[in-house]
């Protein structure tokens, strides 16, 4: 399942120069916890989370200059930020950005990794949509006939060709069964591993077997070391 399978296309974006209280408006009246900052072209260059105006309440921050402002920013690498009075002050950048032909697991690993609710989806260089982690829990909630169907077109034949016929498939409350037989090791392993990727997919019984342990043979011809 790709990114643009899921994803919001049509996205509420902020410029540089909106103030930051037009910003905390937007996030409250539209019930979102974050919203992307394009410039005049389109290109995403930040975002502004409810996280970062977060920032402008946790206390005051010292003019520039003199002991105190040289002690608080010492202390505080994001002090100045506590400053910020338009979007483009109080953003995140560069933002964290996904392609819409990127797999859900892959904006799954990137939201879990980096902490963060939402990556926008980029093009060319241009936003075209936003995929938040509600969007992937919606992926996860799928039927087995869906993930079945996903399993069978989009990993065995397209991803590692591998023909339907060779392993079968059967899926039932997102626990998967492969049953087989391919022609090496290595694939079995893949089939496995990329049937984990599915979105949906609680577990996986796997009793695909193979032709040829490539592996094997691999570390036979590997020389001995002294």
């Amino acid at each position: 399942m790709k990114i643009e399978e899921i994803m919001t296309s049509t996205v509420l974006t902020v410029s540089a120069e909106t103030p930051l209280k037009d910003v905390a408006r937007m996030l409250t009246g539209k019930r979102i916890s974050g919203v992307p900052v394009c410039d005049a072209d389109g290109a995403v260059i930040g975002v502004v989370t409810e996280a970062d105006i977060l920032r402008k309440e946790q206390g005051f921050m010292p003019e520039p200059g003199g002991m105190l402002g040289w002690l608080f920013e010492k202390a505080d690498a994001e002090g100045k930020r506590l400053l910020a009075r338009t979007a483009a002050e109080a953003m995140t950048a560069p933002p964290v950005t996904i392609a819409p032909d990127a797999s859900v697991f892959d904006a799954a690993r990137i939201m879990t990794t980096r902490g963060i609710n939402r990556l926008p989806v980029v093009k060319d260089g241009h936003l075209v949509g936003i995929v938040s982690r509600a969007d992937l829990v919606r992926a996860f909630h799928r039927t087995d006939a869906e993930i079945e169907r996903e399993l069978n077109e989009d990993v065995l034949l397209h991803t590692l060709w591998v023909s339907p016929a060779d392993v079968h498939v059967s899926v039932e409350d997102g626990v998967v069964e492969l049953e087989g037989t391919v022609e090496n090791r290595t694939q079995a392993e893949l089939v496995s591993a990329y049937a984990r990727r599915v979105p949906g997919v609680v577990d996986i019984h796997s009793v695909v077997t193979w032709r040829v342990d490539d592996q094997a043979r691999r570390m036979a011809r590997m020389p001995a070391r002294i």
